[in-house]
């Protein structure tokens, strides 16, 4: 059974996300959907609910090979933890080779892992975390950038971040 893993922050998951982990499903026998925690990050929602979301977004269209988990330590422990062999990045066209190529060395070299690289889709490939939450705080809509279900979850994250406030998820 070959295994692969999609790290991300998925803060929040996106529909370019969306994309690569269908695409990936299609490619290896079980692929792991992991929330990177980094401690030095802040992000809008906390790993639980990224966790939640994207099992929530995963629950429809035949997703029954994917497997989604964070991990607050090195992605290659955690392929290694569940017998991956291979991590899946997208790439968009702004320069996300060269940011995740040092990280695929590094990760090769760590734990003789390999890293593929899948092109976005290039009607989504504009679409980034930062950029959905960026047009979110200043109210633009956000619908199709995102899983129908973030949209609200996002809109009162927003509205409670810029007023100091952690948002209630249940």
């Amino acid at each position: 059974m070959t295994i692969a893993v999609c790290p991300g922050s998925y803060d929040p998951v996106t529909s370019g996300h969306l994309d690569v982990i269908k695409r990936c499903s299609q490619l290896f026998d079980a692929v792991h959907v992991v929330v990177a925690v980094n401690a030095a990050k802040t992000p809008l929602f906390p790993e639980d609910v990224r966790v939640r979301i994207i099992r929530e977004a995963l629950r429809h269209d035949g997703y029954e090979s994917v497997v989604v988990a964070s991990t607050s330590g090195l992605i290659t422990d955690y392929c290694t933890s569940v017998g991956a062999t291979v991590i899946v990045k997208g790439l968009r066209q702004n320069g996300d080779y060269e940011a995740e190529l040092g990280m695929a060395l590094v990760n090769r070299k760590l734990a003789n892992i390999e890293t593929m690289f899948l092109p976005a889709d290039p009607v989504l490939e504009h679409i980034s975390s930062s950029i959905v939450k960026d047009v979110a705080r200043h109210g633009g809509d956000v619908t199709g950038m995102v899983p129908d279900e973030v949209v609200p979850l996002l809109v009162q994250a927003v509205k409670n971040d810029d007023q100091g406030k952690r948002a209630i998820y249940d």
